[in-house]
């Protein structure tokens, strides 16, 4: 039942509403919605990711009676309703973008840069199904190295099924790849979700080689601009992040620049190490845990508690 209010209780929810919607408490936290400009929907993009699972692991994700004479239909089918999903989530990502631009009318110039949207979300779309051929040869190598690197691992089946990396790199990779695209918003909303899932948070701006796998995972953060090689393993609660970042003379941070690690190829670090700044981990070094590193640290080194050892 509707509880009646009294002018004093109507008063007061108008002047709250009045104060909420003033434009000078909204800068920045209002998206305006009108029809083709919706904020990017999350249940639609976790679906897509759903349908980006069954169709990189078929069998462990999506329809459980995929067999291989029904494998092409059913890759078919996820492939066409994730082609939608992008087309209109990508052109509601697009809104964000500054290349777009604002348009404030509903007239012929508002109509215009909608079907300019609506066309790029179509051709980008494209361009992301076509690299999920190459997506999914990247991440058979992650699947690999998770095996591998893990003695409890009994087989590919149970990594790719229960894993938090794999979870966690399928959606970077995924998102990475929109990202090298152009694909505004949507990239860093995807990688969230596996933050969310799995507590492993990785920037999609991130570059990240082959082989790479995280053991147990919790707790793992790897900033925007790390660039991390192949056949590279971290534990658990591991930080790749960035120092204090110079500012403006306004006092506001200076964006775009390089200010997280660089990991070449083999590098191995333990639980709960935290790495900082534009620094560079050489070839086949090896970080203990529980370290706090701000150096460069050349190859082959191992890297303990109080303790340099080659």
């Amino acid at each position: 039942m509707r509880r009646k209010m009294n002018r004093s209780t109507q008063s007061l929810l108008t002047s709250v509403a009045t104060e909420l919607a003033s434009p000078e408490s909204l800068c920045g936290l209002f998206h305006e919605h009108r029809d083709g400009d919706p904020l990017p929907s999350q249940p639609e993009l976790a679906e897509a990711m759903e349908l980006c699972r069954s169709i990189l692991f078929p069998g462990f994700y999506g329809k459980s009676n995929v067999n291989t004479q029904n494998l092409i239909y059913h890759i078919g089918v996820a492939l066409e309703r994730l082609y939608c999903i992008l087309c209109e989530q990508i052109q509601a990502g697009l809104c964000f973008s500054t290349g777009w631009g604002e348009v404030e009318a509903y007239g012929e110039t508002y109509v215009s840069a909608q079907n300019s949207r609506r066309e790029k979300a179509a051709q980008l779309a494209q361009a992301f199904l076509k690299r999920l051929p190459t997506l999914r040869q990247t991440l058979a190598t992650d699947v690999e190295a998770a095996y591998l690197g893990d003695p409890a691992a009994e087989s590919y089946g149970e990594v790719i099924s229960c894993y938090p990396v794999i979870k966690a790199i399928s959606n970077y990779r995924i998102a990475h790849e929109l990202l090298q695209l152009g694909v505004p918003l949507i990239p860093r909303i995807i990688t969230e979700m596996a933050h969310s899932e799995t507590g492993i948070d990785i920037h999609p701006a991130a570059t990240i080689g082959h082989h790479f796998t995280i053991d147990h995972g919790t707790g793992v953060v790897i900033g925007a601009t790390c660039i991390i090689g192949n056949g590279v393993k971290l534990y658990q609660g591991v930080t790749l992040g960035a120092k204090s970042f110079p500012v403006d003379a306004q006092g506001n941070p200076i964006k775009g620049i390089p200010r997280h690690p660089i990991l070449e190829d083999n590098v191995i670090v333990y639980s709960n190490a935290t790495v900082l700044g534009r620094i560079t981990i050489g070839h086949d070094a090896v970080i203990g845990g529980n370290i706090w590193v701000t150096e460069d640290v050349e190859p082959g080194t191992r890297i303990l508690q109080n303790k340099y050892c080659h």
